[in-house]
């Protein structure tokens, strides 16, 4: 593991923006996260009644007071890298353009995606048991590295498999940024290479030689023709989407290319498996090479189980669809229904100029103290 000599320190017991803020401020880009994860740490060490495991930069803290229920509460600590552009708002460290902390808007990397989220976490860690006060659950913290990065260096996935039985649970919450509202299971995805060939030649003498760029040209024209579906599971309305996501080709601007590769993404209704999914993708590209590189299934609301219809009483707004996939997913696979519910919206995420509203965070954590009646 990185030692980092200077770790920061987090008041998880400050208004819940205020640490969103501090939260902000410690660089965690997917796999940098030590800083951020040594901070999580020693703050909840802090908490005599919660059983920690490290693994990694992942973290598990637990109560064990016996409840008949158990729910996890999860969230990861990485970001994507910051932003390119300048004067971008959307940064390290962060930003009150109030110009009063704790007031209006907070601008930075990870304000929505999710460390408003982590914030929130924390915060109810925190406060579980002030005044000789219990939770009338017990209580599974996750904080977690590596969700945005490919699928095989998931921290949540690695916690899977080296302490699967702390991940045991009746009913899983993600804190992704839903702007408040419960957001029932997610879209599939699935990831395609398709590659046409062709014969390399001198371009002034084009004719000796076949260009696989444009023999790619029907790839993007079925893609472009396509029409997704829209799929109802368990009463939520699931958008598709079947996109070219990219494309590799040519070698030098006086070169016929021989080779090109389109990248394709598909994002499907947890109606299907992830071998529906593939299937359908090679009915409609038939006659060209494609290659599956990776793929996650989706997973279904489970707004029927007793847990998640209470959580969703208590939250009062109707429940939506999440068409992004998220680590509810993972949950699902474990056999533990989830739902996704942060403070911010989804579309701010990954944005040069993402930013949260503080009571936004306020109003998370208010739901969610009240539902777990602490």
């Amino acid at each position: 593991m990185t030692e980092h000599p200077a770790p920061a320190r987090l008041d998880l017991r400050q208004d819940v923006a205020l640490l969103t803020a501090d939260i902000i401020d410690i660089f965690s880009v997917s796999g940098e996260e030590g800083r951020l994860a040594d901070a999580v740490e020693r703050a909840l060490r802090g908490i005599p009644q919660l059983e920690l495991t490290r693994d990694g930069d992942a973290i598990v803290a637990r109560t064990s007071l016996g409840r008949d229920e158990r729910v996890i509460l999860a969230g990861h600590l990485d970001t994507v890298p910051l932003p390119t552009t300048d004067g971008a708002l959307g940064t390290v460290p962060s930003y009150w353009p109030s110009g009063a902390p704790g007031e209006g808007i907070l601008y930075g990397r990870g304000a929505t995606d999710m460390k408003g989220g982590v914030a929130v976490q924390l915060a109810l860690a925190a406060g579980l048991f002030d005044g000789g006060a219990e939770p009338d659950k017990d209580v599974t913290f996750v904080f977690y590295d590596h969700e945005e990065v490919e699928g095989v260096k998931s921290g949540l996935g690695r916690l899977v498999r080296n302490h699967g039985d702390l991940l045991e649970g009746d009913f899983a919450i993600l804190l992704e940024p839903t702007h408040g509202t419960v957001e029932g299971g997610c879209n599939g995805t699935i990831r395609f290479e398709a590659t046409t060939l062709g014969e390399a030649a001198h371009s002034a003498r084009a004719w000796m030689g076949s260009n696989a760029i444009h023999a790619a040209a029907p790839i993007l024209a079925r893609l472009a023709a396509y029409e997704p579906q829209t799929v109802t599971v368990d009463g939520l309305d699931y958008r598709e989407s079947l996109n070219a996501v990219r494309v590799h080709g040519g070698t030098a601007g006086n070169v016929i290319p021989d080779r090109c590769v389109v990248e394709i993404n598909y994002r499907f209704a947890p109606d299907k498996s992830m071998e529906q999914a593939e299937a359908h993708v090679r009915a409609l590209l038939e006659g060209f090479d494609l290659v599956r590189t990776d793929g996650a299934n989706g997973a279904r609301p489970g707004l029927n189980h007793p847990a998640a219809a209470s959580f969703v009483a208590a939250v009062g707004a109707e429940p939506k669809p999440k068409y992004g996939w998220t680590d509810v997913a993972r949950f699902s696979e474990l056999g533990v229904p989830a739902v996704n519910f942060g403070p911010g919206d989804a579309l701010l995420a990954h944005k040069d100029d993402e930013h949260v509203d503080a009571d936004a965070v306020r109003d998370c954590l208010r739901a969610l103290r009240t539902w777990l009646g602490v």
